[in-house]
């Protein structure tokens, strides 16, 4: 390999380690967010659907519509939110619930960006998608 060719290809290599994402980091952060979830979440939220608490179960969450659990106790609120749950809606959620939903039953808000992110990502993580 000449030269050049040698640049080339490492020049290729870098952009496959930027354009890649590192699935080791959102690894570590979903393990951080499953600690975080137990410790601030699991309270009031199951994972398991059949598990009932105080807010509804979180299985599923990411890509389904707020305020649509059966038989989950939801303010109106959330009931006419018109939200599908994502990282960007979740975000904002947890940032300030009450904000995002005026008379939302949610008392507990996230200040922590990172934090958030680390939970948002564990949510992700355990989350089934929906068979259409």
């Amino acid at each position: 390999m000449t030269f050049s060719g040698k640049r080339l290809a490492f020049a290729m290599s870098c952009l496959v380690l930027v354009a890649v994402p590192n699935i080791g980091a959102r690894a570590q952060d979903a393990s951080a967010g499953a600690m975080l979830f137990r410790q601030r979440c699991s309270a009031c939220h199951a994972l398991d659907a059949a598990q009932k608490r105080v807010g509804p179960h979180l299985d599923g969450v990411v890509g389904r519509p707020a305020g649509s659990v059966e038989g989950a106790r939801y303010s109106k609120g959330m009931q006419a939110l018109g939200v599908q749950w994502n990282a960007e809606s979740l975000d904002r959620f947890l940032t300030n619930p009450r904000q995002m939903v005026p008379g939302s039953f949610m008392p507990i808000s996230v200040g922590n960006a990172a934090d958030r992110h680390n939970i948002i990502s564990y949510l992700e993580s355990v989350s089934v998608q929906p068979a259409n």
